[in-house]
């Protein structure tokens, strides 16, 4: 079978699923992508990048849009230079969010497309206004509204699609959810699995953590408002003055993924850092920036409460290979979460813009790590049952690959 990817950020969510299937001789997989660095064995990976950046001074509606376009042109000639070379695959796979797929079916208009979609725009029911102070104007709902002219583009190319979460397909038009599956990628749960040997050294101290100790773990891409980071760091003097032996470590770089920017020069970081000043005790709260995935799976083995805070909005890989980990999550009681957590049967649920709850239940778990063995071994349970690599995900994709491609 020939099979053709598209991800700006090689390999995103397919990962597993090219590396399965570029595992078989049988199959030609070829991978367009903007990211030079990373392999797969078996993927041939074509990489691009736009002609040129998005027009100065365009309406800020389009900006996002525009930027698609870039993307989907240059896409759409390295598809015209495949045709041309012979190679007209069976089935397409790409993700939606940066224009990558939109001109696809222009070239090879026989080839059935699997659009993977995240995440669509409301000015109400989601990430938008779920912060009270947040300053909604006039402006926002049409920004909104625009900014899902990709998302639109992308459904009416796709022959079929793919949604990680129940609650992301549901914030989809309803017109279109009946073509978008939820089938998650995946967690490789033989790999992402409780080690009760596991211990991490603090770079720049002589601190070596292990499995027992009072370790609490907070992990993000960024440290920002969308992950809870100021709710999490507010809760910190309570934690930190509760058990004095509890150390924090924080994974997460200091750009802007989701939601506004702040002016150049500042962070979140230091912006909390500055609110809290002393009642921080740096000595205890260790920020580790971006770690590689070794690393990540240590912190969480050896993690006593691990907290997970987001708006509604896309749902982290993070959270469930926490779980998987073994971990207790003290997860925000907003969707996606609220999907896979059941408050006191795998996890604990607090509300997302309460320093003092979160606190309490970091503080609790602390204090008795038999307490919460059973919602340590749920977690985990669910990951399995649910979510896992080999038995569930990945059969669920391939079943979708194999049911297009026919």
């Amino acid at each position: 079978m020939k099979i053709l990817f598209i991800h700006q950020n090689f390999p995103g969510q397919y990962l597993h699923l090219a590396r399965h299937l570029g595992a078989s001789p049988k199959n030609e997989v070829i991978f367009i992508t903007q990211r030079q660095d990373a392999t797969i064995p078996g993927v041939k990976k074509i990489v691009y990048k736009p002609q040129r950046a998005v027009t100065p001074g365009i309406h800020h509606y389009l900006g996002d849009t525009e930027a698609g376009i870039l993307n989907a042109q240059e896409v759409a000639r390295i598809a015209l230079d495949l045709k041309a070379s012979g190679f007209v695959p069976d089935v397409m796979l790409g993700h939606n969010g940066w224009g990558e797929i939109w001109y696809l079916k222009d070239v090879f208009p026989n080839t059935p497309l699997l659009g993977y979609f995240e995440f669509f725009y409301r000015s109400q029911g989601a990430d938008v206004g779920f912060d009270p102070k947040e300053q909604l104007t006039p402006d926002t709902s049409p920004r909104l509204r625009t900014k899902n002219v990709g998302n639109l583009l992308a459904l009416e190319a796709v022959d079929w699609g793919q949604c990680p979460t129940q609650w992301q397909r549901s914030v989809y038009p309803l017109r279109y959810q009946p073509i978008l599956s939820v089938v998650h990628e995946g967690i490789d749960t033989q790999v992402v699995a409780p080690d009760h040997a596991a211990h991490f050294a603090i770079p720049g101290t002589d601190i070596t953590l292990k499995y027992g100790d009072e370790v609490v773990t907070y992990v993000a891409r960024n440290l920002e408002p969308y992950r809870g980071f100021p709710s999490f760091m507010r809760s910190l003097p309570t934690i930190l003055q509760s058990r004095p032996k509890a150390h924090v470590l924080i994974v997460g770089g200091e750009e802007t993924s989701y939601g506004h920017r702040l002016p150049a020069g500042e962070t979140f970081r230091q912006r909390m850092l500055d609110e809290l000043g002393d009642a921080i005790d740096l000595k205890r709260v260790h920020f580790l920036n971006k770690v590689p995935y070794s690393t990540f799976l240590k912190i969480l083995q050896i993690s006593r409460a691990h907290v997970y805070l987001t708006y509604p909005f896309v749902l982290s890989w993070s959270m469930l290979e926490a779980m998987s980990a073994g971990c207790l999550v003290i997860g925000s009681r907003t969707p996606p979460v609220e999907e896979v957590i059941q408050d006191g049967i795998n996890g604990i649920l607090v509300d997302f813009f309460s320093p003092d709850e979160i606190a309490q239940h970091v503080v609790e778990a602390l204090e008795d790590v038999r307490k919460h063995e059973e919602l340590r071994r749920n977690a985990r349970r669910t990951i399995v049952h649910r979510y896992d690599l080999r038995t569930i995900c990945l059969p669920a994709q391939l079943s979708l690959v194999e049911k297009l491609a026919l």
